[in-house]
């Protein structure tokens, strides 16, 4: 093996200080600590900020990457590139990248051309199929895995097939501090002569405080003097989206269990320095989380290397970490059995005393300075294979192996459309009609952008807030007498019709499925699956194919989340047996369609059978939807092999001459909506192709070689007239382009983040 000096260059990437977070606090110390162990090695970091502007970071901190922008991680691996790196270290968490399960990473990882070592923070028994697919892609294209506790390797090896040469168990590192007498430091926080609890981290409700604080009036009746310190901040996340409600929710609790004079919260980011003489201070350090998968805790480890007496939960990490004589585990949610085992510590001093010390002559394997030893082995290791196995040894792409060049995602004229009712139709020219009043169908449509564009991670304060509106339109259009959604709605806020049209209702179902299928919306989420559950029966006796096909994609968003849901599925199977019929009854060798005519929003009839095809395995189905797509693409592709919808000025009648004009944006997008969703039944890469040729007749391949999408609005034009191009920037024209510039997006994160296709 080579000498240590010979890495010249580190990288790492994960989050950094003074971001507020484990994984930042982690990549910090790794980081001082392995330049503390190769002092002639450069040790530089790439952090990735969750926020616009980023931190104040330190000057080892050379290039940031925007954690939603799929693009920042390019520059980033060419920056590693260009630079030389020997080594990158990747402090992993699915929760810290862009993307789908933090699919963004793996963009960059495929571009290095040196050594990726990746700690794995989080590996998870039951991974979701995002999940599964970016850990699998994740391992393919690591050289080394580190994970911090035996749980995490076994994990590794049952779950997901990992090859067991390349896992490094390496603990999760602490500081070095002397064993001492907790009452060295009491002083310093006032709490001489009492006996000390505490917990410490980010809270959450995950953390299990509330079993400790219900613990508490049973220790107090047999040790008066004890005093519960929670130390840390709420997490930011939390207090993004809740506030301090958690925090709140414990002092209340304190308050009614009489405790309140034996708890301090101290609501901070504490500096290591002080962490540690708080750790210090105490006598026993409670960690009651909630549930077993968690393969690794910082905080545990600080306290247990520091030689704290613990009581905890048996959640993976504390379960292998505290046996032999060197803590206590007590059952989850049990707080008599909390209460129990502190009254036991605390009373039988000579075994907390043993406790402590066995947990810190353990403790000294895990310091800093032995940690970085073994990752500088494994950064060797790293080097070894790499060059065994070969890796590219040139970044340079040729034009087909570039993402394609999307146009910027601008809102300026769907904020402008909207008002505090929602969407309104129509536009003269880029001016909002009042006139024409709003309509569901177009709301639906905004709140599918809305949260489609969350899902991205391209949200904003002002998005979520229009979002909001749109969903109310959709609660306020919503009868439930009748389990229908009345449509148009005049300027002056006055229903113009008792019932909307069955496209209204699938458009609307569609919607709100999305909304129920959107992790992190909370009641807004309840809501959406409310209307769902009572605007869903109706359905089942529609006659639209359009209206079945609308409601099979919302049903589909929504079994995502409730897959139990046993009228969902029988819906489903209803409208999809009545579409197959529709084909079989109209189809022949020469029209492969499901009506009479080829009309509007075509492709949602393929788009939903190759969906639920997919989703509900029934090939049979899924071909179905992939022919009639592959005929629907041959009629509407010109001469010039540019996209050419079928004209709503008389549309297709079958043995009929067709509409060239006027065609429609919302054609356009349902096409690239359905070739997406052929790419993610496949895996075919013709299906791709298919998707930005359609795309691409917003940009001007079409008939007249003219743009429909206005870059100076972020708007789109309301059709390709035989001789021109509509110069009204209605509602529906602009979110067929913003839905489908989404949709490219996401695609294009996709293609760029994974090598093997989906399925795969």
């Amino acid at each position: 093996m080579q000498e240590p000096s010979a890495i010249r260059k580190v990288a790492f990437l994960g989050d950094y200080l003074p971001r507020k977070c484990g994984i930042a606090t982690f990549t910090t110390d790794l980081r001082c600590a392995v330049a503390a162990e190769l002092p002639g090695t450069q040790c530089l970091v790439v952090p990735v900020n969750d926020r616009e502007g980023g931190y104040e970071y330190p000057a080892e901190v050379r290039f940031e990457i925007a954690e939603q922008d799929l693009l920042s991680y390019l520059r980033a691996a060419d920056f590693l590139n260009i630079t030389d790196v020997d080594v990158v270290c990747v402090e992993h968490e699915f929760g810290i990248f862009g993307g789908p399960a933090g699919s963004h990473v793996l963009a960059l990882l495929r571009e290095l051309r040196m050594p990726i070592v990746t700690t794995l923070h989080t590996v998870l028994r039951e991974p979701n199929a995002e999940q599964r697919r970016v850990m699998r892609e994740l391992i393919r294209l690591s050289t080394r895995l580190v994970v911090m506790a035996e749980r995490g390797r076994a994990l590794l090896l049952e779950v997901y097939q990992a090859p067991m040469a390349k896992i490094d168990l390496i603990p999760h590192g602490i500081p070095n501090m002397p064993f001492a007498d907790p009452n060295y430091f009491k002083d310093e926080f006032g709490v001489a002569g009492k006996q000390v609890l505490l917990t410490f981290g980010l809270l959450s409700p995950n953390k299990g405080i509330e079993f400790a604080l219900r613990a508490l009036p049973d220790i107090i009746r047999g040790f008066p003097n004890v005093v519960y310190i929670v130390l840390g901040q709420t997490h930011p996340n939390l207090l993004r989206d809740e506030g301090e409600a958690y925090r709140l929710s414990l002092e209340r609790l304190a308050k009614d269990l009489g405790v309140q004079k034996n708890v301090v919260f101290f609501n901070r980011f504490v500096e290591l320095e002080e962490l540690m003489r708080f750790i210090g201070a105490a006598d026993i350090y409670l960690t009651p989380y909630l549930t077993e998968s968690q393969i690794t805790s910082g905080t545990l480890a600080y306290a247990f290397g520091a030689g704290n007496a613990v009581v905890s939960t048996p959640y993976w990490h504390a379960a292998e970490l505290l046996t032999a004589e060197r803590g206590k585990l007590v059952p989850f949610r049990d707080a008599p059995a909390i209460a129990g085992a502190v009254r036991e510590l605390l009373h039988d001093e000579p075994l907390r005393h043993l406790m402590r010390k066995n947990a810190y002559k353990l403790g000294r394997d895990m310091v800093w300075s032995r940690v970085a030893q073994l990752y500088v082995k494994s950064f060797e290791q790293a080097r070894h294979d790499h060059s065994f196995v070969g890796r590219k040894s040139s970044p340079i792409k040729t034009l087909d192996e570039q993402p394609g060049q999307l146009p910027e995602m601008k809102l300026d004229h769907l904020f402008r459309m909207s008002d505090s009712t929602g969407i309104f139709q129509h536009a003269s020219f880029t001016v909002p009609n009042f006139h024409e009043g709003y309509c569901t169908d177009d709301n639906a449509r905004a709140l599918v952008l809305a949260t489609m564009l969350h899902r991205l991670g391209q949200g904003s304060p002002r998005l979520s807030e229009q979002a909001a509106t749109y969903a109310a339109f959709l609660n306020h259009a919503f009868d439930r007498e009748r389990g229908r959604f009345r449509n148009f709605m005049s300027f002056d806020r006055r229903w113009l019709e008792e019932v909307g049209s069955e496209d209204c209702q699938g458009h609307a179902l569609w919607a709100l499925g999305l909304c129920v299928a959107q992790a992190g919306q909370g009641s807004f989420q309840m809501l959406a699956a409310q209307l769902f559950e009572q605007a869903l029966p109706v359905a089942a006796e529609f006659t639209s194919p359009r209206a079945w096909a609308f409601t099979l994609i919302g049903i589909d968003e929504y079994l995502r989340r409730l897959s139990g849901d046993r009228r969902a599925n029988q819906i489903r199977e209803s409208l999809t047996a009545k579409l197959l019929q529709r084909y079989a009854d109209a189809a022949t060798a020469e029209w492969q369609w499901f009506e009479e005519m080829v009309s509007y929003t075509n492709a949602k009839l393929p788009h939903a059978l190759i969906l639920s095809g997919r989703c509900m395995n029934d090939a049979a189905m899924l071909e179905t939807g992939l022919k009639t797509l592959r005929w629907l693409i041959k009629i509407q592709t010109s001469d010039a092999g540019s996209l050419r919808p079928v004209g709503s000025n008389g549309f297709y009648p079958r043995g009929k001459e067709r509409a060239l004009f006027d065609q429609q944006p919302i054609e356009a997008q349902a096409t690239v909506s359905a070739c997406i969703e052929a790419y993610h039944a496949t895996g075919d890469m013709v299906w791709v192709a298919e998707a930005r040729r359609a795309f691409e007749w917003f940009l001007g391949r079409n008939d007249l070689g003219l743009a429909l999408y206005d870059p100076g609005t972020g708007g789109c034009r309301d059709g390709l007239h035989v001789d021109r191009v509509s110069q009204n920037q209605g509602a529906e024209s602009t979110l067929a382009f913003l839905l489908a510039l989404a949709e490219m997006q996401a695609l294009q994160n996709t293609l760029t983040s994974f090598k093997e296709p989906p399925g795969e």
